[in-house]
């Protein structure tokens, strides 16, 4: 097996406006694992909030490099334990899981779907995100937009602007990035009109999600508050949803998991992105049987794609088929 990887820089369409700051472009880690003329793809971006930095990912990879190359071909979920066992960072770990499953699929000549057999139907709709800005101009691309479901972002809580919201009756949630106040969740969940938003997504920064109520009217969901497994069982009290990302969670193999621990939980449960080429983005969209939302607009929101696999059209997954995870370099 040969590994190589590449740094790529991700051209938003325009800039991306969230509370943690504004955004033009996104640097990718590109991973490609290639056996008997099959090549698998895995990715990580460069997030500011998350503290990434891709070279100290690139160090790692030469420094391991040698120890993947000579790994035999396993089964996946055998393969992660030992990319578990060389303790690297969740989004790493993620790329190079997500490619060997591509790579793995693509040897045995069978999708993601059919190794796990999931199911290929009944796939839930993805939204696009509305970044923040003047609530006339977010309303204004919520009527223009050929998309069904949307996801506001917002940077505090204006209760005008709510209320805009709510009177477009539209499939609409929101994310405010931990920029909400005790004070604006106390009143968010005690508003009976707040439960018409599908979602209010990472309402409070890290670890300061105490005074959340999952029994309010605000359907709270827990997003950089559930970087695990081993979050779901202690978010229970606070959170009627979670938001699963493959880069938090470390790739599809530890992702199935969350998935399955979530149900028996009783969470409501979103596949999530970054801002993403294809690549990543193809690897989330294999999920979308199996969870209650899905923010898979990441590629949607790039100018320089440099993938093709399986992507969002208006909102709807569309699957390729095609084995692994369908991903190929354009």
């Amino acid at each position: 097996m040969e590994l190589r990887f590449e740094l790529n820089q991700l051209h938003l369409k325009e800039t991306f406006s969230i509370a943690y700051g504004n955004y033009d472009k996104r640097e990718a880690l590109l991973i490609e694992l290639s056996h008997q003329n099959n090549k698998g793809y895995g990715e990580c971006v460069a997030i500011d909030y998350y503290q990434i930095d891709l070279s100290s990912f690139v160090l790692k990879l030469k420094e391991i490099q040698s120890h993947i190359e000579a790994q035999k071909i396993i089964h996946p979920k055998e393969f992660f334990k030992i990319l578990f066992s060389l303790n690297l960072h969740p989004f790493l770990l993620s790329a190079l899981d997500c490619a060997y499953w591509d790579l793995f699929g693509k040897l045995e000549n069978k999708s993601f779907i059919e190794l796990n057999q999931l199911s290929s139907e009944n796939l839930v709709e993805s939204s696009i995100t509305i970044s923040v800005g003047d609530i006339d101009k977010q309303i204004q691309k919520i009527e223009k937009s050929s998309w069904n479901k949307f996801k506001v972002k917002c940077k505090g809580l204006n209760k005008t602007h709510i209320k805009k919201l709510l009177e477009l009756n539209r499939n609409i949630a929101l994310d405010s990035n931990a920029s909400f106040t005790d004070e604006d969740c106390i009143w968010l969940q005690e508003n009976a009109e707040v439960q018409k938003f599908s979602y209010l997504e990472q309402p409070r920064p890290i670890d300061q999600y105490k005074l959340l109520n999952k029994n309010g009217f605000a359907n709270w969901m827990a997003d950089e508050d559930c970087q695990n497994l081993d979050s779901l069982d202690e978010l229970i009290p606070y959170y009627k949803s979670i938001n699963i990302k493959l880069m938090k969670s470390g790739g599809l193999t530890p992702a199935l998991e969350m998935i399955k621990k979530a149900r028996e939980l009783n969470y409501k449960i979103m596949i999530g992105c970054m801002t993403e080429s294809t690549v990543g983005i193809s690897a989330g969209c294999v999920f979308a049987s199996l969870v209650d939302y899905a923010d898979l607009d990441g590629a949607n929101l790039i100018s320089n794609d440099y993938a093709i696999g399986n992507f969002v059209e208006n909102g709807k997954i569309i699957l390729s088929g095609k084995s692994g995870l369908g991903i190929e370099l354009k």
